[in-house]
């Protein structure tokens, strides 16, 4: 069985030998990553709610077109995080798989591409049940994500 450490090792030796300094290597993950989380989830998870649960049609439509528009844009940013997370992880020799931080963050991103693949099916032709699925599951790896943000932040302080 591949390690996945030793596999993305030569990526990270490329990554250690530019000599970034320790504290971007140790913090700049969880930094980057808590704009993408706090700022920009939550401002997708309240205009997906808005489009929902407004009674005035300008505003819903208004949010449902800002949620359209950023939600891919977050999950792109949250998957390139992912990715630069990982590689901090082997940069500073630490076990990747061990991490309850590893988990959820790999949970989340399973969660939003299914949540984007119901999305791009136009929701199966407009199903309501469709709809509020993708409401709740949209919800739920935010709340995932803010868990994951603790658990990020108990791992950084760990190491």
């Amino acid at each position: 069985m591949v390690n996945l450490n030793e596999l993305l090792e030569p990526i990270a030796a490329q990554f250690r030998a530019l000599g970034i300094p320790k504290p971007i290597e140790h913090w700049g993950h969880p930094v980057m990553m808590a704009i993408v989380i706090f700022v920009m989830g939550s401002f997708v998870g309240l205009v997906g709610w808005r489009g929902r649960v407004v009674a005035d049609q300008e505003i819903a439509l208004k949010s449902r077109s800002d949620h359209r528009k950023l939600a891919p844009w977050m999950f792109l940013f949250l998957a390139l995080g992912y990715t630069g997370g990982l590689l901090s992880l082997v940069m500073q020799y630490k076990p990747i798989l061990e991490s309850p931080h590893f988990w959820t963050g790999s949970i989340v991103l399973i969660l939003l591409g299914i949540n984007g693949a119901i999305s791009a099916s136009k929701f199966g032709g407009n199903k309501f049940a469709l709809r509020t699925i993708h409401a709740y599951l949209g919800s739920a790896a935010l709340c995932l994500l803010f868990l994951h943000a603790v658990l990020g932040l108990k791992l950084g302080l760990s190491i």
